[in-house]
C-alpha cells in the first residue's frame, strides 16, 4: 500500500508545483502600480504610456478588433485616431487621458464623434494637464456642440473645427462662447473653421463674439459661404464701433457695479487696528460730498469716461496681446489702504479699471453724435477670408477699419489673406488693404526686433 500511495503523493506535489510556476508567470511582466492583473476597466492603473495602456484597457473590454492608436513627437505629446470612437473607445479615452502628463495635442480625424463624445471629451479635457491643441477634423456634428470646447474655463489655446459642415447655427454658438457682455473666452488663442458652410447670417454671430473678445489671435474663416453682408459685419468689429442700446445698458451696470465695489471697499476696516483707532477713519469723510458729486457730474454727462491723464494706461504693443496674463494688471492693488477716503476711493476705481477685461469699461470709450463708441478689435493679429464670396463692394469697409488700427497703434491685423473671393486681386481698395497689413507687419517686428536689442544692451 505504501508503493501505491507515494507515487501519488509525488504526483500530487508536481501539480501543486506546476500551479505555483504558472500563477508567477502570470504576474511576470506586471507594471509597478499592477500587482494582479485587473479585471475591470476601473482596477486598471494606467501606466502613462499610450502604447501599453490603450490596448490593455481594450482588451478589459473584450474588444476583438483593437485598432492602433500612434503618438508623435517627443515621448507622448501627441495623440492622433483615425478610426471611429464608439462608445467602448470613449471610456478607453476618458480613462486614459489623464494619465498622460505630457499630452499637449489631440487629433481625431473623420472619428465619426457625436454629440454626446464631445460633452465626454470636453469633461476629459479639463483634466489633462498640458493639453493645449485640439483637432476635431471631419466630424459633423448634428446638434453642433462644439462651443463646449470653448468654453468660458476651457484651457485649450488652440481648437482646429475643420471640415466639420458647420453651418450658421454652429457659428452662433461658437459666437456666443468667444464672449458676451459679460463673459468671455480668456484662453483661446487660434480658432480654426475653414472648409465648413458658414454663411452671412454665422459670420455676423462670429462677428459679435469677438466684439469683446480680446484673446484670440488668429482666426480662419477661409473656404466658407461668407457674402458681403457678413464680411460687414467683421469689419466692423475690427474699427471704432458704436454700442447698441443693450450694450450701453450693460456698460451701464458695470460702472454702477464697480462704483458699488469701491464705495464697499472704502468701509473696509482694518483688524490690525483697535475700534477706538478706527472710528476716526471712519467718520471722517469730507471726501464723500466731493465724490458724490463727481459721481453726478459723470451721470449727467453719460458714458463718457474720465479724462485724467494720470490714470490713462500706456498704448500696448501688438506682441503684448498674446500673453494669456490678464492686461494691465497690479499685484495687491486692492489691498492697499490709504487712509484718506478721497484718495483711496479714487485709486481703487482706478486699478479696477485698470485690472478689468471687459472692454465695455474701456477708458478709451467715447461719446459723441449721441452714441457711445467703443474702441474695435485689436487683438486679432491673422484674419482668413479666403475662398469666400467677398466682393469688391466692402472692401472700403475694412480699409476704413484697417487705417483706424494704424491711428491707434493699439495692436491690429498683420495678415489678413482675401484671395479667391469675387473680385479682382489689383483692385484700388484690395492694394490699399495689402499695403497697409504690410506696414503693420513692418512695424509689428520692427518694435520687436528694437525691443530685444534694448533688452540685449541691458
Amino acid at each position: 500500500m505504501n508503493t501505491n500511495v507515494m507515487p501519488r503523493m509525488r504526483q500530487k506535489e508536481k501539480a501543486e508545483m506546476a500551479n505555483t510556476k504558472d500563477e508567477s508567470s502570470k504576474t511576470t511582466g506586471l507594471t509597478p502600480n499592477e500587482d494582479l492583473p485587473a479585471k475591470t476597466l476601473d482596477e486598471y492603473q494606467c501606466t502613462g504610456n499610450v502604447e501599453i495602456d490603450f490596448p490593455r484597457l481594450c482588451a478589459l473590454l473584450d474588444m476583438k478588433d483593437i485598432p492602433a492608436v500612434s503618438t508623435r513627437g517627443q515621448g507622448s505629446s501627441n495623440t492622433e485616431t483615425g478610426w471611429k470612437v464608439n462608445d467602448q473607445i470613449a471610456l478607453v479615452l476618458q480613462k486614459m487621458l489623464p494619465f498622460l502628463s505630457k499630452l499637449q495635442s489631440l487629433q481625431f480625424w473623420q472619428a465619426r464623434l457625436t454629440d454626446e463624445k464631445i460633452i465626454s471629451l470636453m469633461n476629459t479635457i479639463s483634466l489633462c494637464s498640458s493639453l493645449r491643441h485640439v483637432k476635431l477634423e471631419g466630424n459633423p456634428l448634428p446638434e453642433q456642440s462644439y462651443h463646449l470646447l470653448l468654453s468660458e474655463d476651457s484651457v485649450l489655446n488652440h481648437l482646429f473645427l475643420r471640415n466639420n459642415r458647420m453651418g450658421d447655427e454652429g457659428a452662433r454658438l461658437i459666437g456666443l462662447a468667444l464672449s458676451t457682455t459679460r463673459s468671455a473666452n480668456k484662453n483661446l488663442y487660434t480658432l480654426d473653421l475653414s472648409f465648413n458652410s458658414i454663411g452671412d447670417a454665422g459670420a455676423k454671430h462670429i462677428a459679435q463674439g469677438l466684439r469683446f473678445n480680446r484673446t484670440l489671435t488668429i482666426l480662419s474663416l477661409s473656404n466658407n459661404h461668407i457674402g458681403d453682408a457678413g464680411v460687414a459685419h467683421l469689419a466692423a468689429t475690427l474699427g471704432e464701433f458704436a454700442l447698441t442700446h443693450e450694450e450701453v445698458v450693460e456698460r451701464r451696470k458695470l460702472l454702477w457695479e464697480t462704483r458699488q465695489s469701491s464705495l464697499q471697499s472704502s468701509f473696509v476696516v482694518d483688524s490690525n487696528r483697535s475700534p477706538a483707532d478706527q472710528l476716526p477713519s471712519v467718520l471722517s469723510i469730507p471726501s464723500l460730498s466731493s465724490s458724490k458729486g463727481k459721481k453726478k457730474e459723470t451721470d449727467k454727462k453719460g458714458e463718457k469716461p474720465a479724462s485724467n491723464k494720470d490714470n490713462q494706461k500706456p498704448s500696448k504693443k501688438p506682441s503684448d496681446v498674446k500673453g494669456p496674463q490678464s492686461k494691465g494688471s497690479k499685484p495687491g492693488g486692492k489691498e492697499k489702504r490709504v487712509p484718506a477716503m478721497e484718495e483711496k476711493s479714487s485709486t481703487i476705481l482706478a486699478e479696477q479699471a485698470e485690472e478689468t477685461v471687459n472692454p465695455l469699461l474701456d477708458k478709451s470709450v467715447q461719446a459723441r453724435d449721441g452714441e457711445i463708441f467703443l474702441p474695435g478689435n485689436t487683438a486679432l493679429l491673422s484674419l482668413d477670408l479666403s475662398g469666400n464670396r467677398i466682393t469688391e463692394k466692402t472692401l472700403p469697409l475694412f480699409l476704413k477699419s484697417l487705417k483706424w488700427q494704424s491711428e491707434v497703434e493699439r495692436g491690429g491685423l498683420i495678415r489678413f489673406p482675401l484671395q479667391r473671393n469675387h473680385f479682382p486681386s489689383n483692385c484700388e481698395s484690395n492694394v490699399k488693404i495689402k499695403e497697409l497689413i504690410e506696414l503693420a507687419f513692418e512695424l509689428l517686428f520692427d518694435s520687436e526686433n528694437q525691443e530685444e536689442e534694448g533688452q540685449a544692451a541691458l
